[in-house]
């Protein structure tokens, strides 16, 4: 087994794909009026989902509580990693921390989605 898919509910698909583009991601055009959105990241595929389209699959969605999941994106060099979080909060989105070079060996930082999702950017220390 292996995993292939991370699935993301998001309540506004035009406001979840700006983020990620922010980050710089690439969406075919107008992905933002589907109600499903999928992007291969290397071996792993992110998929965006809308909360019309899989509640009828999960039944009634709870407001989450607490933190849900994390997603960690490996960035090539410390320049992407503070280019990419300085890129994210020009535009306005949230930082939770930021770049720090962390103890256990990498440069680190965290981010929130519009949905409340973390999102990690990450980069072994030289």
């Amino acid at each position: 087994m292996k995993l292939d898919m991370v699935g993301i509910i998001v309540k506004d698909m035009k406001a979840s794909l700006a983020f990620y583009r922010a980050l710089g991601f690439s969406f075919p055009d107008n992905a933002e009026k589907e109600a499903y959105v999928e992007v291969n990241q290397g071996e792993v595929r992110l998929s965006f989902n809308t909360e019309e389209m899989v509640t009828p699959l999960f039944g009634e969605l709870e407001k989450p509580k607490g933190q849900r999941i994390e997603l960690a994106f490996l960035c090539e060099n410390v320049q992407e990693l503070d280019r990419l979080y300085d890129n994210v909060i020009a535009k306005g989105y949230q930082g939770v921390r930021e770049p720090w070079d962390a103890f256990w060996g990498q440069r680190y930082c965290i981010l929130e989605d519009v949905d409340g999702n973390l999102i990690s950017l990450f980069v072994p220390l030289e």
